[in-house]
């Protein structure tokens, strides 16, 4: 039997409980209240009384055509993080699971980059794809502007890409692993004694037994594609935003906005959309995704 801690008094309890509760206050709750308060007021920046403004902050930031591009430039930040992200996890936890040589030494390479910052990653990244003396300076050397992250927008936003989905790869190979190592053995390997393929076991068998665990990485990832403290850090050291705004992710417009602009009022806004969207896609998901799931 289960043995459980009964507390003859209702102080020690809370007291115990009570430092988690201000920490939650404290960084969850206050700032919460706080970012709705500005997002209706015109906040000084330098301290002082705030004026109550209405909706004239969403009005500005709908008004303003760099955040709609903003916009545009998150939602193909996040589906192409997420994907590939995802891929390239389950490639390498697909690899791993049938026990290929070596494939127990590699464990550790292939969770190692995860534990590595997202600004860390990405000025790494900025060196290592640099044009001019990265690994694509000899392509641009045959291929003139072949690749050129500072001036194009578009191979810009691939660079940020390619280090989220590095950055994160091992974290959706750990689950995909764990979710292939549930698989009866039996199924798959009844599969290759009717002459199925590995490629073909995978398609027919696993990853639909693993549409839980792609299901939840899916919501994980997307998110964290849209609002995680590493898609800020990533864009930051590896682009700064640009070139013209073709990196410019609505998180880290947000941060610019509140810290090097100084708009307070401006930035709370856009983190009140920024939420109602992730809270859409969240609904998207769970509405019509999710009915595809079939738990075991």
């Amino acid at each position: 039997m289960d043995k459980r801690a009964v507390f003859r008094s209702w102080w020690l309890p809370t007291a115990f409980a009570l430092p988690q509760l201000a920490l939650i206050a404290l960084f969850f709750y206050w700032p919460a209240v706080a970012v709705v308060r500005w997002a209706f007021t015109l906040e000084p920046p330098f301290g002082g009384a705030a004026e109550f403004v209405g909706l004239a902050n969403f009005r500005d930031v709908f008004a303003d055509p760099l955040y709609w591009n903003s916009v545009v430039v998150s939602l193909i930040f996040a589906l192409a993080g997420t994907l590939s992200t995802i891929f390239i996890g389950l490639v390498l936890a697909l690899a791993v699971d049938r026990q290929l040589p070596g494939s127990g030494a590699v464990r550790f390479l292939y969770i190692l980059p995860y534990a590595i910052a997202g600004p860390a990653a990405g000025m790494a990244f900025r060196f290592i794809l640099s044009p001019e003396r990265g690994l694509m300076a000899s392509v641009n050397s045959a291929f003139p502007d072949f690749w050129n992250p500072a001036k194009y927008g578009s191979h810009a936003l691939i660079l940020v890409i390619v280090v989220f989905a590095w950055k994160w790869a091992g974290y959706t190979f750990i689950f995909l692993l764990a979710g292939l190592q549930s698989v009866p053995k039996s199924l798959t390997e009844a599969a290759a004694m009717d002459g199925s393929g590995p490629i073909r076991r995978a398609i027919d068998i696993q990853i639909p037994m693993l549409a839980p665990t792609l299901f939840f990485l899916l919501v994980t990832m997307m998110t964290e594609g849209f609002v995680g403290a590493d898609t800020y850090g990533i864009v930051a050291r590896t682009t700064d935003g640009g070139p013209n705004h073709g990196t410019e992710v609505m998180v880290y417009r947000i941060v610019e906005e509140a810290f090097r602009g100084l708009n307070y009022s401006g930035a709370s806004a856009q983190s009140i959309v920024l939420i109602g969207l992730i809270m859409i896609f969240t609904f998207i998901q769970f509405r019509f995704i999710e009915r595809r799931v079939h738990y075991k």
